[in-house]
């Protein structure tokens, strides 16, 4: 197996279910004591939000830059960015960087075509669901994704910053949450994305009325594919 290299911490929450997952994932796949060849490189959550509140992007940009060069000079041979909004700053992130990375969006994309749906509704922080670098990407695939009401989409964001991120759930919370969906639903939305790695902490197929698609799910399982056939080709020109 190829090394997948977890660029995460944005927030901690997310990048341990991360490692968590592409565990049990590999185990599943290769059985045994079998487990994923992993970097993880985790920031300080703290230091990134607040140039996310500046709105300096362009140093959140040149940190993920050296960050993501610093795992591909570790040994990673793929990039996994283990956080929805900071997929704003992917091309910046990934210049001058040698190896591959999995972009969330086009792997939550491609998971709604293949179960024939096309209008998600999304639920994120505001900038992703504000902002068109994650959206574009789903239009790009052919679907029409539906974000919530302006009141929504600010408890959506309030809800993940001051509690999912630093690992609070609470029934309340859930409740909204539930709610929220439900008002996407009514709206026309076929399935939903869990479009912020955190929110997975509160919603799931038990509880909302459409397909769900974890956007964390999705991209470690679009990871350890990928470093699966990545391995499988290097033996193949090997022999």
């Amino acid at each position: 197996m190829n090394t997948i290299g977890i660029l995460g911490g944005m927030s901690a929450a997310s990048t341990q279910v991360y490692y968590r997952e592409l565990c049990d994932m590999t185990r599943m796949r290769l059985g045994g004591l079998h487990s994923p060849e992993v970097l993880i490189r985790s920031l300080d959550f703290a230091r990134i939000e607040a140039l996310q509140m500046a709105g300096d992007w362009d140093r959140a940009g040149a940190i993920l830059n050296a960050e993501a060069k610093a795992l591909e000079r570790g040994g990673a041979d793929l990039i996994v960015l283990a956080t929805n909004t900071m997929h704003k700053l992917a091309d910046q992130m990934m210049a001058d960087v040698n190896i591959p990375m999995i972009h969330i969006a086009d792997a939550t994309a491609d998971a709604i075509v293949s179960e024939n749906l096309s209008s998600p509704g999304l639920m994120a922080t505001a900038f992703t669901m504000e902002q068109s670098f994650y959206t574009d990407r789903l239009v790009a695939a052919g679907l029409k994704p539906i974000v919530p009401e302006a009141a929504d989409r600010a408890e959506t964001h309030r809800i993940i910053y001051e509690e999912l991120c630093k690992g609070i759930t609470t029934e309340q919370s859930q409740r909204t949450y539930v709610e929220i969906a439900g008002r996407l639903v009514e709206a026309g939305a076929d399935c939903l994305i869990l479009g912020c790695t955190e929110v997975g902490m509160l919603l799931n197929e038990h509880n909302v009325d459409v397909p769900v698609f974890d956007t964390t799910l999705i991209h470690c399982s679009a990871a350890l594919s990928f470093a699966l056939e990545q391995a499988d080709q290097s033996v193949g020109r090997n022999t």
